[in-house]
C-alpha cells in the first residue's frame, strides 16, 4: 500500500491475486468482474501516520469514481494485471500449458556457462546508509528476503524448512542457534541459519505449503494459494522421505497429475495415515506413507463448475463442458478451499473452510464425520447462534485445533467489509472443537489494534485478512495461540489479552528514532504474515520479508512487542521477488558494478562492487534498501550505477545521483531523490520505463501517455517529464523501449479478458526517420499482452516485441497458434513471427546483445539464440526454473536476470562461435 509517513513512504503491499494458472482456466483469481481493472492514481493527503494519511484510490466503475480503501483494493489491482498478461483475451488456458512448456524446455540444449547468484547475500531493510525520505530504513524489518508461504520445523527446532512464493524449498540445519550479540538491535539475527535450496529440480518452484509428517517425511505442495499478485500454480505435491539429508526429485511426486495446475493452500496430515490437500479445485486426500497411487477426490461444493480432471475420473461440470465460462471469470472462484483441519480426537472428522474472499453463496464451514463415504458425506455447517453471524459472510478462514482437539480456533475474514479499513470479522474459538460452535469471539480489529499494533485509523488491523493469515496453537498449552495478519499477534490466556510480538514496523512508537544510537525499539520483523511453525523452544514466522524466530515463551517490552525476535534471513534463503534489474559501473568503490532492482514488497535493493563472477565486495558486506515499499521498473546509468531512476507503483518514479544514500532525511526537501511522477491517469501497477540505449541521459516512461525525459539524471521534478503521445483513454503502456531517440510503446486497454485490445505506438516513420508519434497496425500480431519491447540501436525501423500469455493449443481466440517473439524491420508496417522453437511459455523480456544474439526472459527461465540462427537454447546452467521478469546487459559484459522468486543472477554472455 502506498503508506506515507512523516519522513518516508510507507509500503504498498503488492501481494495480491495470482499469476497462478488454474485447472482449465489459466490464471487463478484474476478479477472476477466485481472490480473494474482501471484505477486512478492515489492522491497524496499528508505524510503523517493517522487517519489522514490514507490516500484516495478512485475506482472507475460505470464512470462514477468511488473512494475505496487503498490497501485492499490496490492489492487487487496488481492481481488482475499479472493475470491479464497471461490469460487475455480469452481467459482460458489449458491446464497442460505449463507442463507442456516444461517438456519443451527439457528437450532444448543449453548454451553458455553457469549462472551466478548475485543476490545470495544479506539484504538489510534498515541499512543506515539509506535513511532517506523514500526509504523505510530504521523501521525495524532487519534482514529480509522474499515471501515465505510455508514453514515446517522438526520437534527440536533445529531443522526448519521454508517455501518461497516462487523460490522452492530451503532447508536450515541451524535454525535454533543463538542470535548474534553484536550489531544494532535492528540487525538481530541468527548467527548461521545454514539455508540450502532443496527443490530446484522440480518443475514448479511455486510454494503452496510445507508439512512435516510424524514419520519425518516432508510434504511440499506446489502452487501458491495466496490471492496475491504473483501467485503461480504448481505441479502437484511432493514427499521427501529424508529431508535432513536429501533434496526433492521429480520421482518424489505424490500421485499422478490430479493436482497439476492447481493452487494448494494447505497440506494436512491426519491421524489415520492420510494427508489432506486444500486446493482451488476442492478437497483431496492421499496415503501418507507412499507416493504411489492417485489422489482421491473428496469434495467440492460446486461440481457444475469443475473442469475435467481425467486423471481422477472427473468429467467437466455442466458449466464447463464446452469450456464456456470456465475461465478465471467464473470457475476459478467456485471451489476454493482455504483450509482443512483433521480432528485430533477422530481422524474421520474433518472440517474445511471453503469460499471466495469477496463472497459467494457456497462460502462457509463444511465437515464430514466419515470421509470414506465420499462427497455425499460432506455437508455445510450452520454455526449455532453466536458471534459468527452467518455463512454467507464467511470469507477466507484459517483453522487450528489444539493438540487434544478440545479447542478449535479460527481467523475469519468478512467479504462484506473487504473494501473497508478492515475485513477481519475476528478471531474465534469453539470450546467444543466443533465447526458449528458455539463460537466465541476472542479478538477483533479494535482489540488487536490496542495490543501493541502499529496500525490504526483508515488502515486497520486485518485490512488484508483476505491475504494475510496464519494460525497455530502451542502443542503444550491450548490457551497459547499465535495469529498472523499484517502483524503477528499472541495470546497466552485463550484470548483474554493479546500482544503484538511482530508489529507492522516501529515508526511512531516512543522507542523509535531515525538514528540507531537513539533508536531503542526491538526488531519489528516484516509485515504480511503467511506461515508459522513451532519447533522445540521456538516459534517461526514466515511473511513477505522472510523467516523470523522467537522463543515460544518469549519476552515483551512495555508496548507488548517482542524483545527477542530474530531474523533468519542471511541471504542464503534468497527468495527475493524482483520486477526489474539495473546495472551500472561502480564509481564509489573503484571496481565492479552497482546492481539494483525493484522488488515485491521489499523496495529497491542496492549492491555495490559486484564482480564478474557474481560475488561482491560491498563495503557494508550486504545489500541495502534505498527505496521502501514496492519497487517496480527502473534503470541505471551504465557509466555510473548510482545514477538511478527507480519506480514506485503507478509510474511514481524517482531519480537519484548517489544511489539515494542519505543518513537522516526527515523531510522531502532533504531527500536524496527527486520525484518525477507525471501523474498519469491510467498507468499499470508496475509501469514500464527505460533509458535510451544509445543516449543514456535520456529516458522513456509509459502510462496512458508516452513520456520522454531529456537529461534525466539532472531532472529536478516532474516538469522534466514531457508528454509526447496519448495512447488513448483507457489504454495503459505495458512495455517501452528507446534507442537514439527511436521509441516504441506497447499498450493494452481494456486489459482484462473481456474486450481485450492491444497496440503499439512509435515515433519512427515508414522511411526510418524520427517524427511524430503514431499508432501502428498490429492486426497481424497475436491479440495477446505485449510484455517486452526492444529497438535496434543502429536502425529505429528494426524492433522486437515479446508476447506474454500462451498460444498454439493452449488458448482460444485470436492468440491461438501464434508465437512469443515478433520482429519488424520496417517500423511496424509488417511483423514476422520469429519464435521458431522457442517454448510456448509467457515471454516477459527481450534483448538483442551487442554481438547480435537474442535473449528472452520467460515464466520458466531464459533462452538464447545466436545471431543468424533460428534455433533457441536454454541460456546457461544453474538458473532455477523460475520467472525471469527482466534481462539487462551490464557494462561488465555480463547479462543480468531479475527473477520473481530467486533473486538476481548473472552470466557471461556466450562467446560468438
Amino acid at each position: 500500500m502506498r503508506d506515507n509517513t512523516s519522513h518516508r513512504r510507507r509500503r504498498i503491499i503488492a501481494g495480491v491475486v495470482g499469476t497462478g494458472l488454474v485447472a482449465s482456466a489459466g490464471l487463478a483469481f484474476a478479477g472476477r468482474g466485481e472490480l473494474n481493472e482501471q484505477w486512478l492514481k492515489f492522491q497524496w493527503r499528508d505524510r503523517h501516520y493517522n487517519a489522514a494519511v490514507m490516500e484516495k484510490a478512485l475506482m472507475i466503475a460505470g464512470g462514477n469514481p468511488a473512494e475505496v480503501q487503498n490497501e485492499s483494493r490496490e492489492a487487487v489491482t496488481i492481481a488482475e494485471q499479472f493475470a491479464q498478461a497471461r490469460t487475455a483475451p480469452s481467459g482460458i488456458v489449458d491446464s497442460s500449458a505449463y507442463s507442456n512448456a516444461y517438456s519443451q524446455i527439457s528437450g532444448l540444449p543449453s548454451v553458455g556457462g553457469t549462472w551466478n547468484e548475485v543476490t545470495k547475500t544479506p539484504y538489510n531493510a534498515d541499512d543506515p546508509r539509506y535513511r532517506d525520505w523514500y526509504s523505510n530504513s530504521s523501521g525495524g524489518a532487519g534482514l529480509v528476503t522474499g515471501r515465505i508461504t510455508g514453514l515446517a520445523a522438526d520437534p527440536a527446532g533445529k531443522y526448519v524448512y521454508a517455501a518461497g512464493a516462487d523460490g522452492g524449498v530451503f532447508r536450515s540445519t541451524n535454525a535454533d542457534v543463538a542470535a548474534k550479540g553484536a550489531g544494532s538491535t535492528a540487525l538481530k539475527q541468527s548467527a548461521d541459519p545454514g539455508w540450502v535450496p532443496i527443490a530446484d529440480q522440480l518443475p514448479s518452484l511455486s510454494g503452496g505449503d510445507l508439512e512435516l509428517a510424524k514419520d519425518g517425511s516432508l510434504w511440499f505442495s506446489t502452487g501458491e494459494a495466496n490471492t496475491g499478485g504473483t501467485s503461480y500454480v504448481g505441479a502437484g505435491v511432493y514427499r521427501l522421505a529424508s529431508p535432513r539429508t536429501r533434496a526433492f526429485a521429480t520421482t518424489d511426486k505424490v500421485g499422478g497429475n490430479e493436482l497439476n495446475s492447481t493452487t494448494i493452500g494447505r497440506i494436512r496430515p491426519g491421524g489415520d495415515g492420510k494427508v489432506w490437500a486444500a486446493t482451488n479445485r476442492g478437497i483431496w486426500y492421499h496415503s501418507g506413507s507412499t507416493t504411489s497411487g492417485a489422489w482421491t477426490f473428496a469434495f467440492a461444493p460446486n461440481m457444475d463448475w469443475m473442469p475435467a480432471i481425467p486423471e481422477a475420473g472427473i468429467s467437466a461440470g455442466a458449466n464447463c463442458k464446452k469450456n464456456i465460462d470456465c475461465g478465471p471469470t467464473n470457475a476459478a472462484y467456485k471451489n476454493i478451499v482455504n483450509d482443512i483441519a483433521v480432528d485430533p480426537r477422530n481422524p474421520k472428522h474433518v472440517v474445511a473452510a471453503i469460499g471466495w474472499r469477496s463472497g459467494d453463496t457456497y462460502n462457509g464451514f463444511y465437515e464430514t464425520d466419515d470421509y470414506t463415504t465420499g462427497p455425499s458425506g460432506w455437508h455445510k455447517v450452520t454455526p449455532v447462534k453466536g458471534q459468527i453471524p452467518n455463512n454467507n459472510d464467511i470469507g477466507y478462514t484459517t483453522f487450528a485445533f489444539s493438540k487434544k482437539g478440545d479447542r478449535l480456533y479460527a481467523i475469519v475474514q468478512q467479504p462484506s467489509k473487504i473494501a473497508g479499513s478492515s475485513s477481519l470479522m475476528g478471531i474465534f474459538v469453539s470450546k467444543q472443537g466443533k465447526p458449528q460452535g458455539p463460537w466465541q469471539k476472542i479478538a477483533d480489529a479494535a482489540e488487536l489494534r490496542n495490543s501493541g499494533s502499529a496500525l490504526s485509523g483508515g488502515y486497520d488491523v486485518g485490512v488484508q485478512a483476505w491475504y494475510n493469515q496464519f494460525l497455530t496453537v502451542d502443542p503444550n498449552n491450548a490457551d497459547h495461540v499465535w495469529a498472523g495478519l499484517e502483524e503477528v499477534f499472541e495470546t497466552k490466556n485463550g484470548g483474554a489479552s493479546w500482544n503484538t510480538p511482530s508489529p507492522y514496523w516501529n515508526f511512531y512508537f516512543p522507542c523509535w528514532d531515525i538514528s540507531d544510537a537513539s533508536n531503542s525499539c526491538p526488531l519489528a520483523g516484516h509485515p504480511d504474515q503467511h506461515s508459522v511453525a513451532v519447533g522445540g523452544k521456538n516459534v517461526f514466522f514466515g511473511n513477505d520479508g522472510g523467516v523470523y524466530r522467537r522463543p515460544v515463551n518469549g519476552s515483551d517490552d512495555a508496548n507488548k512487542n517482542a524483545t527477542d525476535l530474530v531474523s533468519l534471513n542471511d541471504g542464503t534463503n534468497d527468495s527475493l521477488q524482483y520486477y526489474s534489474v539495473s546495472v551500472g559501473k561502480d564509481l564509489t568503490t573503484g571496481g565492479g558494478v552497482v546492481v539494483s532492482g525493484g522488488l515485491q514488497d521489499n523496495g529497491v535493493s542496492n549492491l555495490f562492487h559486484v564482480n564478474q563472477d557474481g560475488s561482491n565486495d560491498d563495503p557494508a558486506g550486504m545489500m541495502g534498501s534505498n527505496f521502501g515499499g514496492d519497487g517496480a521498473d527502473g534503470f541505471a546509468d551504465p557509466r555510473n550505477g548510482c545514477n538511478q531512476v527507480q519506480g514506485y507503483v503507478y509510474l511514481s518514479m524517482k531519480v537519484t545521483n548517489n544511489c539515494a544514500a542519505n543518513k537522516g532525511a526527515l523531510s522531502e526537501a532533504e531527500a536524496s531523490s527527486r520525484l518525477l511522477d507525471p501523474n498519469d491517469p491510467n498507468p499499470r501497477f508496475i509501469a514500464p520505463v527505460d533509458r535510451d540505449q544509445v543516449k543514456p541521459d535520456n529516458a522513456i516512461f509509459g502510462g496512458q501517455y508516452v513520456y520522454t525525459v531529456d537529461n534525466v539524471w539532472q531532472a529536478q521534478d516532474a516538469s522534466a517529464v514531457k508528454k509526447v503521445f496519448d495512447n488513448g483513454a483507457g489504454h495503459s503502456s505495458t512495455a517501452v523501449a528507446m534507442a537514439d531517440g527511436a521509441g516504441y510503446a506497447a499498450w493494452c486497454g481494456p486489459c482484462n479478458n473481456a474486450d481485450f485490445t492491444r497496440g503499439i505506438s512509435t515515433n519512427v516513420q515508414t522511411d526510418g526517420t524520427i517524427g511524430a508519434w503514431r499508432q501502428l497496425d498490429v492486426s497481424k500480431l497475436p491479440n495477446r499482452y505485449i510484455a517486452g519491447m526492444w529497438v535496434d540501436p543502429t536502425s529505429g525501423s528494426h524492433a522486437l516485441a515479446a508476447i506474454n500469455g500462451f498460444s498454439r493449443r493452449f488458448t482460444e481466440g485470436p492468440g491461438v497458434g501464434l508465437g512469443h517473439l515478433y520482429e519488424t524491420k520496417n517500423a511496424g508496417e509488417t511483423w514476422t513471427d520469429v519464435s521458431g522453437n522457442l517454448p510456448d511459455v509467457p515471454a516477459n523480456s527481450v534483448k538483442v546483445l551487442s554481438d547480435g544474439a537474442t535473449v528472452v526472459g520467460s515464466d520458466l527461465g531464459a533462452f538464447y539464440r545466436p545471431s543468424g540462427s533460428k534455433d533457441w537454447s536454454r541460456l546457461g546452467t544453474g538458473l532455477p526454473l523460475t520467472v525471469v521478469m527482466d534481462l539487462e546487459a551490464g557494462p561488465d559484459g555480463n547479462l543480468y536476470a531479475a527473477t520473481h522468486g530467486r533473486g538476481i543472477w548473472s552470466i557471461a554472455v556466450p562467446a560468438t562461435s
